[in-house]
Formats: C-alpha cells, structure tokens, sequence
C-alpha cells in the first residue's frame, strides 16, 4: 500500500532534476552579452569603433515615399540623422547633453530644442554598439528570458531595463549572436508606447558589423518606417559642430 508514494516521490524527483538540468543548460546573460561582443568583431575592435557615417534611403508610407538619408554617429554620446527630400532636410541631433530638430516637412524650418522624453530615442540611436555592450558601465540591468519566436527564427531574448526607466527586450539570433530585434517600452509625454525594430543585413566596417537594414515602427502598425544603409563609413573624421544646437545667424 505505500508502493503509490514512493513511486509519486521518485516521479517528482526525476521531474525536479529534469528541471534542474535544463535550466543549468541555459545561456548565461553574460555568456550571451559576451557571444554578442565577438560577433559583432570584438571588444577590441568596437571601442576601436570612434564614428560612424551612414548613408542610404529612408522608405515611409509601405515604401510611396522615398527620402535620402544620412547619420552621423561620434563616441561618446553623439548622433545627427537627416532626412531629405525635394530640397528640405529634417533633421534630428544629440550633443549628449541635449537633442534638436529641424522640421521642414511640418513647416518649422528653424531649429527647436526637443523635450527629455523626445531625446530617449535619440540616446539609444548614439550608442555604437548596442544596448548590450558595457550594459553595466552604462547602468543597465540585464535579465535573461529564454527564448521566442521572432519570424520563424527562436531567438534569445534578453530583457535591458535601463537606468532612464526604458526597458528594451533585445533578440539574438540563435546562431550568430546578433541582434535581430529590439522592442522598446516606454513612457512618453505621459503615454504607454511600445517601438519594435528589426535589425538585419549586417555588414562588416573597420571590423565591427553593423546593421543595413533597419524597419521601425510602432508594434503592432502595418506602416513601419524602413532605412536601407548603401554605404558605411567607419572612423570618418567628424566636427562636433554638427551635433550642437545651431547658433543665431
């Protein structure tokens, strides 16, 4: 009569060692981070990495809309990006104190200092190398989730909540350790907003490899916005003029 609990003991055992097994099978964060650093080049390579210029087309409304596109990267903190067409460029900065814009398209065509939360996405767009990379010199908390199905592909997901409150789930390619998508929750002028961006068409600058195909948007939204990278130009001498808030003519 007392065969049924010790079978329901061993059964359970086994299941707890199962468990057990699995979960000391799974990637570390830092085995992750650290898998992320040398697929993109390199430790040495990325801090190596001082500026980056990007130039290529930005696609808007499912692709109707073509407008030129150019950014400008600088270490620290730094980033510029422009978008041009039929004369008119709107443009979008960060000095690493603060952001700036030009907004041709919606008839501002002087310079307007943008708010804290407008500059989130702006700080994010400065970093060289990622969220990942030196997540602990820049603050950030890292947690490791598992895995998810990104488009058919099971990716490591890694959740960055950062020190601004901002969290990013980043997703690495199970066999290359790049990232293939980033979602951004945050908090913006006082609402929820959720920012996915696909990542791919990764190729090689001054060592380090760098993404020529960036789709961002809204989660959720059938239009997102697209930017095709033609040309990558690494290490380029930079005036961090062009990062400052114009001064008064």
């Amino acid at each position: 009569m007392r065969s049924r609990p010790i079978i329901s003991f061993i059964s359970a055992a086994l299941i707890a060692s199962a468990g057990f097994a699995q979960d000391k099978n799974q990637p570390t964060v830092d085995e992750l981070v650290s898998k992320n650093v040398v697929a993109k080049g390199g430790a040495e390579a990325l801090h190596a990495l001082q500026s980056l210029r990007l130039s290529g087309k930005m696609l808007v409304q499912q692709g109707q809309i073509q407008l030129a596109y150019l950014e400008t990267k600088k270490r620290p903190d730094e980033v510029r990006a422009e978008s041009s067409l039929q004369g008119m460029t709107q443009i979008e900065a960060y000095d690493g104190k603060e952001g700036w814009k030009v907004s041709p398209f919606f008839g501002r065509k002087d310079p307007e200092r943008m708010s804290a939360d407008d500059v989130k996405t702006l700080m994010e767009d400065a970093e060289i190398d990622g969220p990942l990379v030196d997540w602990k010199t820049k603050g950030s908390k890292v947690e490791y989730l598992g895995t998810e199905d990104v488009e058919g592909t099971l990716a490591h997901k890694l959740k960055v909540m950062r020190k601004n409150g901002d969290v990013n789930f980043v997703y690495l390619d199970p066999d290359h350790f790049l990232e293939i998508r980033v979602l951004t929750q945050r908090v913006r002028h006082g609402a929820y907003e959720e920012v996915e961006t696909d990542l791919g068409d990764y190729e090689k600058a001054a060592g380090v490899f760098v993404p020529t195909s960036i789709d961002s948007g809204r989660k959720g939204a059938p239009d997102k916005q697209r930017i095709i990278i033609d040309k990558v130009e690494a290490n380029v001498p930079v005036d961090d003029a062009i990062f400052h808030f114009p001064a008064p003519k």
